[in-house]
């Protein structure tokens, strides 16, 4: 009955869809190349929070907490059993419908200390047999190296506000190309980092710090210099035999004027440059830099 519901949802939402856009044919067609599938994050779906030698995470940690910042006070360390029902939810994904599955991967699973000094083998073996399981069903596995769940062993040197974090995912994802890069051709570096500057300025997520006004920046920076590590050592070292492409998941509130006044759309720009461009500019800009609005706002704050 689930699945039968899922995929009436489906079908209404592409009827609707193709309902607005009924005068245009050529808008009833995906362009080649688009990507239908589902998307999950580990510490969302799949326990084992310290099955088979994974070491604790920054959400592990953050969960703990008393009194609790979570609501209801559960955590992950179950979730969805994904870690143990992995094949029931690739026949899921199966019988809806979809050919693509994007997951992250817990870097604490594969490094319990952060460090490609200590590779867990048996976290390895296991996305080995999730993404081996998806192409056995014809589901192109999409995955995305970091989804907020930071080893807590690099928390405790400073996490993402600490520059020495960039090499460190470097070398993490060189440890994920070599392990899964003859299988997976899609990769996503990092996960709205956006969201996740947020854990270095408010106490709502891990690591749910306040750094003196400056941690978000800080963790911003280094994420963006991470993506790009990672994504030249791709293109330089595995792109040539792999054939993958590596990509980014950005986020950012679109915000509009609240009238005509050029004080609002100037207010407008400045949002949006500072939700978007933060992260979009330096890495899909022509100049490679942060949009101007915010450095000249940060330069007269600081």
């Amino acid at each position: 009955m689930v699945l039968q519901a899922v995929k009436c949802i489906l079908v209404l939402f592409f009827v609707l869809g193709l309902s607005v856009c009924d005068n245009d044919k050529d808008n009833k067609k995906f362009p080649p190349g688009f990507l239908i599938g589902a998307a999950t994050a580990s510490y969302q779906i799949e326990g084992g929070h310290d099955a088979d030698g994974k070491g604790e995470s920054i959400w592990d940690r953050f969960v703990r907490q008393r009194p609790s910042p979570i609501k209801d006070g559960s955590t992950g360390d179950i979730a969805a059993d994904s870690y143990n029902k992995y094949k029931e939810d690739v026949d899921i994904l199966k019988n809806v419908g979809f050919d693509h599955y994007r997951f992250s991967i817990s870097w604490p699973r594969i490094m319990p200390n952060g460090e490609i000094s200590e590779v867990n083998q048996k976290g390895i073996d296991y996305y080995n047999r999730l993404i081996n399981e998806l192409l056995e069903n014809k589901i192109e596995p999409v995955v995305t190296m970091f989804h907020w769940d930071l080893p807590q062993t690099l928390q405790d040197l400073g996490g993402w506000s600490n520059p020495a974090i960039v090499e460190y995912f470097e070398d993490y994802a060189y440890i994920l190309y070599k392990s899964f890069g003859d299988r997976v051709k899609y990769w996503i570096t990092i996960n709205e980092g956006l969201i996740m500057v947020v854990g270095y300025n408010l106490p709502i997520i891990a690591p749910g710090l306040y750094i003196n006004g400056s941690g978000e920046y800080l963790a911003g920076h280094n994420i963006i210099k991470a993506h790009a590590k990672a994504y030249r050592l791709y293109e330089r070292e595995f792109k040539p035999k792999q054939k993958g492409k590596v990509g980014v998941s950005t986020v950012g509130e679109f915000i509009m004027p609240a009238d005509k006044s050029d004080e609002s759309k100037q207010a407008a720009d400045r949002a949006l440059q500072f939700s978007i461009g933060w992260f979009a500019n330096p890495i899909f800009g022509k100049d490679g830099d942060y949009p101007k609005i915010m450095r000249d706002v940060i330069d007269q704050n600081s």
